[in-house]
């Protein structure tokens, strides 16, 4: 599970680059029910930036695409205690700085980052802004996942980043190897995550190479995949069942973006 106190190398923030934020926001409204909050409301140049609301809390960050070329996708922060540090360990690890350690006027110093296989991720270093305020429960986010082309070197790149623990899993029906994600120290109940090897043609989304996507909990995945594919988005897979986790789907918005939706498995009562 997702908790707000984001321990060193837990999820703590996430933002999507869109080539057109209000028909984005309108689409993650109509599925969600997200509110938008524009970072800037009286700036006409930074109207497009803002967060998106739950009950008045902050689930998410969006903004206009700014790399040329770049794909519309959700970009996954993880927290650190300092910046500049896991900056210097991503160069020594053989990943590459896409964005060099910045300050985000007091709320926090970021950068972002590209592993050795190619997928791209970030780290927050919080200032005033923790993180996003609300998890784990329905329209927000409950596990990040990671589709690599090779899962041992990604295990070693970020366990030594971050410090993170895996656990494999095999899936059933012979459907790979599954590594679930700890906090280095916590215990199994606080995994944030879980990392899967494809071969580059079920990678297509991204051109072959590997990326990282939210999985946002629901409370009725088929009538939330209703709402994706009203809104103009698409269906990956699913929904299908997965034993013990739930019932989930993997969505793709208008624009391009993938993400997941989950409606968690509820535990067995409990008997005399």
């Amino acid at each position: 599970m997702i908790t707000t106190d984001f321990v060193p190398g837990s999820p703590c923030w996430i933002d999507l680059g869109s080539p057109d934020v209000p028909a984005t926001t309108a689409f993650y409204g109509s599925v969600f029910g997200w509110q938008f909050q524009s970072y800037a409301p009286d700036a006409p140049d930074a109207s497009d930036f803002g967060f998106f609301k739950q009950g008045g809390r902050t689930v998410a960050g969006i903004g206009p695409l700014t790399e040329e070329g770049a794909r519309s996708a959700w970009m996954i922060y993880f927290c650190t205690p300092d910046a500049d540090a896991t900056t210097e360990a991503v160069e020594r690890s053989g990943g590459t700085v896409r964005v060099a350690p910045t300050d985000a006027e007091g709320e926090g110093r970021m950068a972002q980052y590209t592993d050795p296989q190619g997928g791209q991720f970030a780290a927050w270093q919080p200032g005033r802004t923790r993180g996003v305020e609300i998890t784990d429960q329905p329209g927000s986010l409950c596990w990040t996942e990671l589709y690599t082309t090779d899962s041992a070197a990604a295990k070693q790149f970020y366990g030594g980043l971050f410090g993170w623990e895996t656990q494999d899993m095999e899936l059933p029906g012979g459907g790979g190897t599954y590594s679930m994600i700890v906090p280095s120290g916590l215990p199994q109940e606080r995994m944030h995550g879980g990392l899967m090897q494809l071969p580059p043609d079920a990678l297509a989304l991204n051109g072959g190479k590997p990326y990282w996507h939210p999985v946002f909990a629901v409370e009725d995945c088929d009538a939330t995949v209703a709402k994706v594919t009203g809104g103009g988005g698409s269906v990956q897979m699913g929904p299908e069942d997965a034993e013990d986790v739930g019932r989930l789907a993997v969505c793709v918005d208008p624009s391009g973006a993938d993400f997941v939706v989950l409606a968690p498995a509820m535990p067995a009562p409990a008997t005399a």
